[in-house]
């Protein structure tokens, strides 16, 4: 019986990502080199592209320093009160709970161009929704849980004590922040940095809701490959899906790579 559940096993796992990949691999290659690097170096391939690593980058950013502050917030901050707490840890959790789509739908609904805020960035000619600053607010808030989510659970077993005796000591916050806190939950921030990466680069919901996918203006590579599928361009589509599984691929072993530093650590 459990070689039984060990050959089901392996055979799900075949079927859900061993397959998939393989069919993707194959067909990216179905017109051979030259197929596949006209696929990528196409205009809007390219533009994807970029456009994909512009989010991965500046989405990574605001989220380690936010996510990092709010985790200290939620665990050693004594002047917020316990209810204020929970009520943030309930928010944080949120983008679990409610579909990406919804998200996009969301900031649509409350800075796109119909709306009263949308109307007066649009006038002063800085245009959210549609635009680079929208897919950085959707893209945000499918992956901002991850930081904290990583973060938080560090800073809880550490405790306070070390920080506490350096503030008595008379160091300043940030000198105890560096020399006392950070050594004890970088390993946390570069998991959490790892998920973030990789859930930017596969996000697609909230992107394509507030994005419009644009070609040559507002499209991400997975909006691309939509589009491609939409339109029956299977080698194209194969090609830029490869690229996004290498990164994951990539991802997924430098992710344990610092899992294993953060156990170790």
């Amino acid at each position: 019986m459990k070689k039984l559940w060990i050959a089901l096993t392996y055979l799900v796992f075949l079927i859900l990502i061993v397959a998939p990949l393989g069919k993707i691999f194959i067909g990216s290659w179905g017109d051979g080199w030259s197929g596949f690097a006209a696929s990528l170096t196409r205009e809007q391939s390219l533009h994807a592209l970029m456009m994909t690593g512009i989010l991965v980058v500046i989405v990574t950013l605001l989220n380690t320093l936010f996510g990092v502050m709010l985790a200290l917030y939620l665990v050693r901050a004594t002047w917020l009160s316990r209810r204020i707490k929970g009520l943030l840890n309930s928010i944080v959790d949120l983008p679990f709970a409610v579909s990406p789509v919804i998200g996009g739908l969301m900031i649509v609904l409350v800075l796109g161009p119909s709306s009263a805020l949308g109307a007066f960035f649009e006038d002063i000619g800085f245009k959210v929704v549609y635009a680079l600053p929208g897919m950085i607010l959707a893209t945000l808030f499918v992956t901002f849980p991850l930081m904290v989510r990583e973060v938080m659970p560090v800073l809880q077993e550490i405790g306070a004590q070390q920080e506490e005796a350096a503030s008595t000591l008379g160091a300043y916050s940030w000198y105890t922040f560096w020399k006392v806190t950070w050594p004890s939950i970088r390993w946390g921030v570069i998991y959490g940095v790892v998920l973030t990466v990789a859930r930017s680069l596969g996000e697609f919901g909230a992107v394509l809701v507030v994005s419009g996918n644009i070609m040559n203006k507002t499209q991400t590579a997975t909006t691309l490959v939509y589009q491609d599928v939409e339109n029956f361009n299977v080698t194209e589509a194969s090609s830029v899906a490869l690229v996004l599984a290498a990164f994951s691929v990539g991802l997924l072993l430098l992710m344990e790579w610092a899992k294993k530093r953060k156990e170790v650590h």
